[in-house]
């Protein structure tokens, strides 16, 4: 009971002897710098996250990638720009507007204008099937042949 006493004490003092956690760069101003930049860059593993957000070894190595270039002293744009020649726009979070990104910005209008126009052919063509009320003589044939008794029912009523 001592040693099991004297186990939980220790296990309960640990978190005592945390701290708080420290800047991967002794330099807090190139930390931030990393920080910024980490937000504004894909993680090109995956695709729907920042650099800063995603815990992908490649997004690690690519923070420090950049760590590194901006500990020589590289500028945000350069370090942009080194990163967009080797990677592609695709590594920026927010790409350019320009020729070969115009699919990306535009496509989403496009398919919207797209579903709009399918669904007011679809809503037209539904409309068009609809039958015209019945005229008289109609409704009057539709009552006599609904008044008689089906073929199929007289036959079970004889098995019966």
């Amino acid at each position: 009971m001592k040693h099991f006493l004297l186990i939980m004490m220790v296990l309960l003092s640990m978190p005592l002897l945390a701290e708080e956690a420290k800047l991967l760069a002794s330099d807090p101003l190139l930390e931030i710098q990393v920080h910024r930049l980490s937000t504004q860059l894909r993680c090109l593993v995956c695709q729907n996250q920042t650099l800063a957000d995603s815990d992908a070894p490649l997004a690690e190595d690519l923070r420090v990638e950049i760590r590194e270039m901006a500990a020589q002293g590289k500028s945000d744009d350069e370090i942009i720009d080194y990163l967009v020649a080797r990677y592609g726009d695709f590594v920026l979070y927010r790409p350019p507007v320009k020729a070969t990104t115009v699919l990306l910005w535009v496509g989403p209008f496009l398919l919207l204008v797209a579903g709009l126009i399918g669904l007011s052919l679809i809503l037209r063509n539904c409309q068009k099937q609809i039958t015209p009320p019945l005229n008289m003589e109609e409704s009057r044939k539709l009552a006599e042949l609904l008044s008689k008794k089906p073929l199929n029912s007289t036959l079970l009523d004889k098995e019966s």
